[in-house]
């Protein structure tokens, strides 16, 4: 972007430089008209002269310049239109990639609850079989444990 600031900068110094030139030279030959040695008409007869030259001349700067008003002013508009494409280009990216870290993000807690679910179901199930079993052996125990002290109390009956 800077080798299009040093151009621009140069069209600018040179613009500068040729319109300093065209209006010294302009001063200077208006100058050297009134101070040369010359009746009053042929003094009148070059001043119109060269006022007619600097109308010309006026003429062509004012020319350059809607030409390079146009230039640049086309110029703005092409830069803008590129700039204006590429924040697009870049949301749009940005988006999708806002997106697609979302979808991924979803399906991995997605995953991760399933399977945690899952985990959290088979050990439920394992510790509620466990306690099962320890409730049947519990109640077979305390089954064997009736069973024993009714046949010790008929045995102290018996004797």
């Amino acid at each position: 972007m800077s080798n299009q600031d040093n151009q621009s900068n140069g069209n600018i110094n040179a613009k500068d430089f040729l319109i300093g030139s065209l209006v010294g030279s302009l001063v200077g030959a208006s100058l050297a008209l009134l101070f040369a040695p010359k009746s009053g008409k042929e003094l009148r007869d070059d001043i119109n002269k060269g006022a007619r030259e600097f109308k010309y001349k006026a003429e062509e700067w004012k020319d350059l310049a809607y030409e390079k008003t146009g230039e640049f002013r086309d110029y703005a508009k092409e830069q803008t239109a590129q700039l204006q494409k590429n924040v697009t280009e870049k949301t749009q990216e940005l988006q999708d990639k806002f997106n697609e870290t979302k979808r991924s993000l979803q399906e991995k807690i997605n995953q991760t609850y399933d399977e945690t679910k899952d985990e959290v179901i088979n050990r439920a199930e394992a510790f509620k079989d466990r306690a099962e079993d320890k409730v049947t052996a519990a109640s077979e125990a305390a089954n064997d444990v009736a069973e024993a002290v009714k046949e010790a109390a008929e045995d102290v009956k018996e004797k």
